[in-house]
């Protein structure tokens, strides 16, 4: 049974959301302080003051220089949480290379990893792979699987940045085809991490529409999750077209009897408020 039970990740000490507000959100990352656009922020700021601090600011409407910066502000930067280490830096599309919003599940993983015995743990659409590092840190042997080189690159170098020198295999390719040859092989994992986008494009070209491709994505995630007690899978996604009990019925829909939550993923802001950003659901066997 899927039990409601919605996560908030609280600040550390790389990383605090100042405020929020008029569609946008300041953040700190180390010593950095970034305005980005969040559509989830249709209220208004706390703290108009502390926004003309901000190092780095992205507006959509400058396509070919969305960021603006201060004057000394850094182009990549190293954060930590816990033993790992980042490297951030800005992109085209407002992400630095980390989604705080997750920590609340990196901790989750930890425990679940920590309790199995050297698993396997698949993780797919792994992005610059902090559910990659955590799980390797934890003690598993890790698939990371993007279809963006420079996404897998980039998590290659996060994992030397945090020590982490073995246990990962790196590989380039669309999850959803990746995991189809898994079934065929026979493959087993105790863990299974995702986070797909709403739309993207596979290395070859492959198109993602998360409404047509993620029921059977799971079904053929079924065939390879082991039965081993304590596996686990992990789904993840953007808090935008969506609620967290439509992914809770995909999953129950193909992954039957299973025990575990779902809900929504926010992140604490320095005052009482809460952004939400993204949705989950996550079963153990």
């Amino acid at each position: 049974m899927l039990k409601e039970e919605n996560l908030i990740t609280a600040s550390w000490s790389d990383y605090e959301l100042l405020d929020s507000g008029n569609g946008r959100k300041l953040e700190r990352f180390g010593q950095v302080i970034t305005d980005r656009p969040d559509t989830q922020a249709i209220w208004l700021p706390l703290k108009p003051e502390l926004w003309e601090k901000a190092h780095a600011v992205f507006k959509t409407e400058n396509k070919d220089t969305p960021w603006s910066f201060s004057p000394g502000c850094p182009i990549d930067w190293i954060v930590s949480y816990d033993e790992l280490k980042f490297n951030l830096r800005f992109g085209n599309f407002k992400h630095l290379g980390l989604f705080p919003e997750h920590a609340s599940q990196w901790e989750w993983i930890k425990e679940k990893v920590a309790a199995l015995e050297t698993p396997n743990v698949l993780n797919l659409f792994g992005y610059t792979g902090a559910a990659t590092l955590v799980s390797a840190k934890a003690g598993a042997k890790v698939t990371h699987v993007d279809s963006s080189k420079q996404s897998v690159e980039w998590a290659s170098e996060n994992a030397k940045n945090s020590g982490i020198a073995d246990g990962i295999r790196y590989i380039v390719d669309d999850a959803a085809a990746f995991v189809k040859r898994e079934t065929k092989r026979g493959a087993k994992y105790e863990s299974i991490i995702l986070d797909p986008p709403a739309f993207g494009r596979g290395n070859k070209g492959q198109v993602w529409h998360i409404e047509e491709d993620l029921l059977p994505l799971l079904q053929n995630l079924k065939e390879i999750l082991s039965d081993k007690p304590g596996s686990f899978v992990l789904l993840s996604g953007y808090a935008a077209g969506f609620a967290p009990q439509s992914f809770a019925q995909a999953m129950g829909s193909v992954f039957a009897d299973v025990t575990g939550t779902f809900g929504t993923l926010s992140i604490q802001e320095s005052s009482d408020r809460v952004l939400p950003t993204g949705i989950y659901v996550r079963f153990m066997i």
